[in-house]
């Protein structure tokens, strides 16, 4: 098959599946389920595949597969050891398809969301907090204004999602303190998710209108050719 035949189906496809989630302008009707479907189905085949040939398959061959070399014999052990303690715990979660066996794969689940939180709390520290104060430390020490409103904007979001309370007359509410700080926390708060949402409806604005002329060019070489 020819690189111009797999362009010619890809872009039947692709026009075709559009046409399938525009339906849903219609109300909920079954094509735009197909093509939901659809999506989730490659969307699901290609992670498989990428798991499977980007992560398993040089796994294995790096621990429980591989060869001995000049490698010594507590080395070789220690790497089995690495490679079977995962597949040990994906193991466990097999266990979660029985009601009666589900406390077994507790255990392997347990693994997979503390290593999962481990992660991401480091790569969160390390990847974003870390960076974000040394950003604005310099802004701090170029501009006094950009200073200003970052720590302004930084103090009074975490006192707007600090949850120290009182009762006083029967309620409950915010120390005294916290009240105002947290009201312009709260209006920081709206910015940032004001400019967020208007940048994602920029994003999602400037896709449609790519997915449109791509549509549209297509159909004119299919009807001009």
């Amino acid at each position: 098959m020819t690189p111009d035949t797999l362009d010619l189906i890809a872009g039947w496809a692709s026009l075709v599946l559009t046409l399938l989630v525009f339906s849903y302008l219609l109300g909920d009707n079954v094509l735009y389920r197909i093509a939901v479907h659809v999506l989730v189905g490659v969307a699901a085949g290609y992670i498989a595949v990428v798991a499977l040939e980007s992560v398993l398959v040089p796994w294995l061959n790096d621990t429980l597969l591989a060869d001995q070399g000049a490698r010594s014999d507590a080395t070789m052990v220690a790497l089995r050891v690495i490679g079977a303690v995962p597949l040990l715990f994906g193991a466990l979660l097999l266990f979660k398809l029985s009601p009666r066996l589900a406390p077994v794969g507790n255990l392997g689940l347990a693994a997979v969301i503390g290593i999962g939180t481990a992660v991401a709390v480091v790569g969160a520290v390390a990847g974003t907090v870390i960076p974000l104060a040394r950003e604005a430390g310099e802004a701090v020490g170029d501009s006094a204004l950009d200073g200003i409103v970052i720590v302004v904007g930084t103090v009074t979001t975490l006192a707007y999602f600090q949850y120290w309370a009182v009762e006083r007359g029967g309620e409950i509410r915010a120390p005294r303190l916290f009240r105002p700080l947290g009201a312009v926390g709260r209006l920081f708060v709206m910015v940032a998710l004001g400019a967020l949402y208007a940048g994602a409806i920029v994003t999602s604005i400037t896709i449609f209108g790519d997915v449109i002329d791509a549509q549209i060019r297509f159909i004119l070489d299919r009807v001009g050719g």
